[in-house]
């Protein structure tokens, strides 16, 4: 459901594939910025242990 509200039908795209494009920005978006409310206003990638030395945990 959130897929289609926030990312397929929140703007109007010219084809498919334009919206395609744009999914891999959303998922970013969605797991590693966005809030949820079930982990206490934290995106989804705050739950994963991410190490300094790691690659994930240098994103910003």
């Amino acid at each position: 459901q959130t897929s289609l509200r926030e990312w397929a039908y929140a703007r109007s795209y010219d084809s498919s594939e334009q919206r395609a494009r744009h999914l891999p920005a959303w998922l970013h978006h969605y797991n590693w910025h966005r809030p949820h409310s079930s982990l206490s206003y934290k995106p989804p990638i705050s739950r994963a242990p991410l190490p300094l030395n790691n690659v994930l945990g240098l994103h910003t």
